[in-house]
C-alpha cells in the first residue's frame, strides 16, 4: 500500500521557519518537482520574496511573524503558498484561489496540496543508507525535464537559496 502523501507533506515543516526567499525557494521545488504544467504566464513565474509580500497584502496568505526583513513564515504559509502556484497553474485567478483559501480549512488545504504533490513528495525526501552510516536526507531539484540534481541535507549547498542559485545557474547553462 502506498504511503499517505500527508506525513511525506509534514516533514517538509522541519525546514520551518523561513524568511520570504527561504519560502519560496521551498515552494517553487515542491511545485516544480510535481509537474504540474503551467497554463500562464503568471502561473509559470517561480514564487519569489515579492510574490510573497503580495500575497500576504492581499489576503492570500496569512501575515507573518515578525515584520520587514525579520518576518518569518511556517509551515501554513508554505501550505497556502503551494495552494495559491498549484491553482494558478490549473487555470485559477487570483480572486478566484482567494475565495477558496477562505473557504477551506487547514486540515482540507494541507489534503488537497498533498494530493496535488503526491508523486513529487515522495522523491522530494529520500532517506538513503550509505556504507551502514546513519540514514541521510536527500534533497532532490527538478531543473528540466529529466535533470534533477540531489543535495545531501547536511551539506553546505543544502540552503534553500544556495539550492535556487544552482537550479538557476544551471537552467541557464541548458537554455531552459
Amino acid at each position: 500500500m502506498a504511503e499517505s502523501p500527508v506525513p511525506l507533506l509534514r516533514t517538509h515543516a522541519r525546514h520551518a521557519p523561513w524568511n520570504a526567499r527561504g519560502l519560496a525557494a521551498h515552494a517553487a521545488a515542491l511545485v516544480d518537482s510535481a509537474g504540474v504544467k503551467p497554463t500562464n504566464a503568471s502561473a509559470r513565474a517561480t514564487p519569489s520574496a515579492r510574490a510573497i509580500r503580495f500575497y500576504v497584502a492581499n489576503g492570500l496568505l496569512d501575515r507573518p511573524e515578525g515584520a520587514g526583513t525579520a518576518a518569518t513564515y511556517g509551515y501554513r504559509h508554505l501550505l497556502q503558498l503551494l495552494a495559491i502556484k498549484i491553482r494558478q497553474r490549473e487555470g485559477q485567478t487570483l480572486d478566484a484561489i482567494k475565495v477558496e483559501m477562505k473557504e477551506t480549512t487547514g486540515d482540507a488545504l494541507e489534503r488537497r496540496v498533498a494530493a496535488s504533490l503526491a508523486p513529487a513528495l515522495s522523491l522530494h525526501v529520500d532517506p538513503v543508507q550509505k556504507n551502514a552510516n546513519p540514514v541521510a536526507s536527500w534533497r532532490r531539484i527538478s531543473i528540466a525535464d529529466g535533470v534533477e540534481i540531489h543535495v545531501r541535507d547536511d551539506s553546505p549547498a543544502s540552503s534553500d537559496d544556495t539550492l535556487v542559485a544552482l537550479r538557476d545557474t544551471i537552467r541557464r547553462q541548458l537554455g531552459v
